[in-house]
């Protein structure tokens, strides 16, 4: 069973009175346990695709599984409870919620998915301090720096053991010593939880740790490049 599995994937959107194929056709798969980037210049829908992935859009034409299972004819309360379950997300805005603090945002995603307040702690703290976070658990977003964030960002999208992890641009906001460390924080939690990585990102530094890159043009696969070790 695949990662990602998208055949023949299209996206349409309405300029004026022509329609744009913002995706056109991709095929793609990912076997369990890659790291691999989408790359390419801006408007080449890198974020389109990992929308589509995540199940924060829908595609136009084609078909599209995550772990096994189809996204495109499930409903709108079956689609979240995929992305709750299989999926985290690692947006380049954080997107933590300021009132809570940096436990309170990972905790957030435990107690959507049910699970009981006594494990929470448990599941939490382990993972902050493989993060180096734990000495800033009761502290706000607003309190924290932008790597600092971005590795509470990390640590809410693998508390829940997805099987894929969806970051878009995650260096983007960074100083190159705090991307750097970041990028190898996730090549180890992809090693040793082989969780699947997909990245969005036009970072030389995220190609060079990804052992996949797949270079997207006009809403299309350009190249697909599989490194070696």
């Amino acid at each position: 069973m695949n990662a990602i599995e998208l055949h023949g994937v299209k996206k349409f959107y309405k300029e004026g009175d022509s329609l744009v194929h913002a995706v056109d056709g991709v095929d793609l798969t990912l076997a369990p346990g890659e790291f691999a980037s989408l790359a390419g210049p801006s408007g080449s829908v890198k974020t389109t695709l990992l929308n589509l992935i995540g199940g924060l859009d829908r595609p136009d034409e084609g078909t599209l599984a995550v772990d096994g299972e189809s996204t495109r004819e499930k409903s709108d309360d079956r689609l979240a409870d995929l992305r709750l379950r299989k999926i985290g997300f690692v947006f380049q805005a954080y997107n933590l919620i300021p009132v809570l603090t940096v436990y309170e945002n990972v905790q957030f995603v435990l107690q959507a998915q049910g699970v009981p307040d006594r494990e929470h702690r448990d599941r939490i703290m382990p993972i902050l301090q493989q993060l180096g976070l734990a000495e800033l658990a009761n502290r706000f977003p607003t309190q924290l720096s932008g790597g600092q964030q971005q590795r509470v960002a990390v640590a809410r999208s693998i508390v829940g053991n997805p099987a894929i992890v969806l970051a878009d641009e995650p260096t983007a906001n960074l100083d190159s010593e705090t991307a750097a460390s970041l990028l190898q924080m996730m090549r180890r939690l992809n090693q040793e939880k082989g969780i699947t990585f997909l990245f969005s990102s036009h970072d030389p530094m995220v190609f060079d740790m990804a052992s996949r890159v797949i270079r997207l043009r006009d809403g299309k696969i350009q190249t697909d490049e599989l490194k070696r070790a």
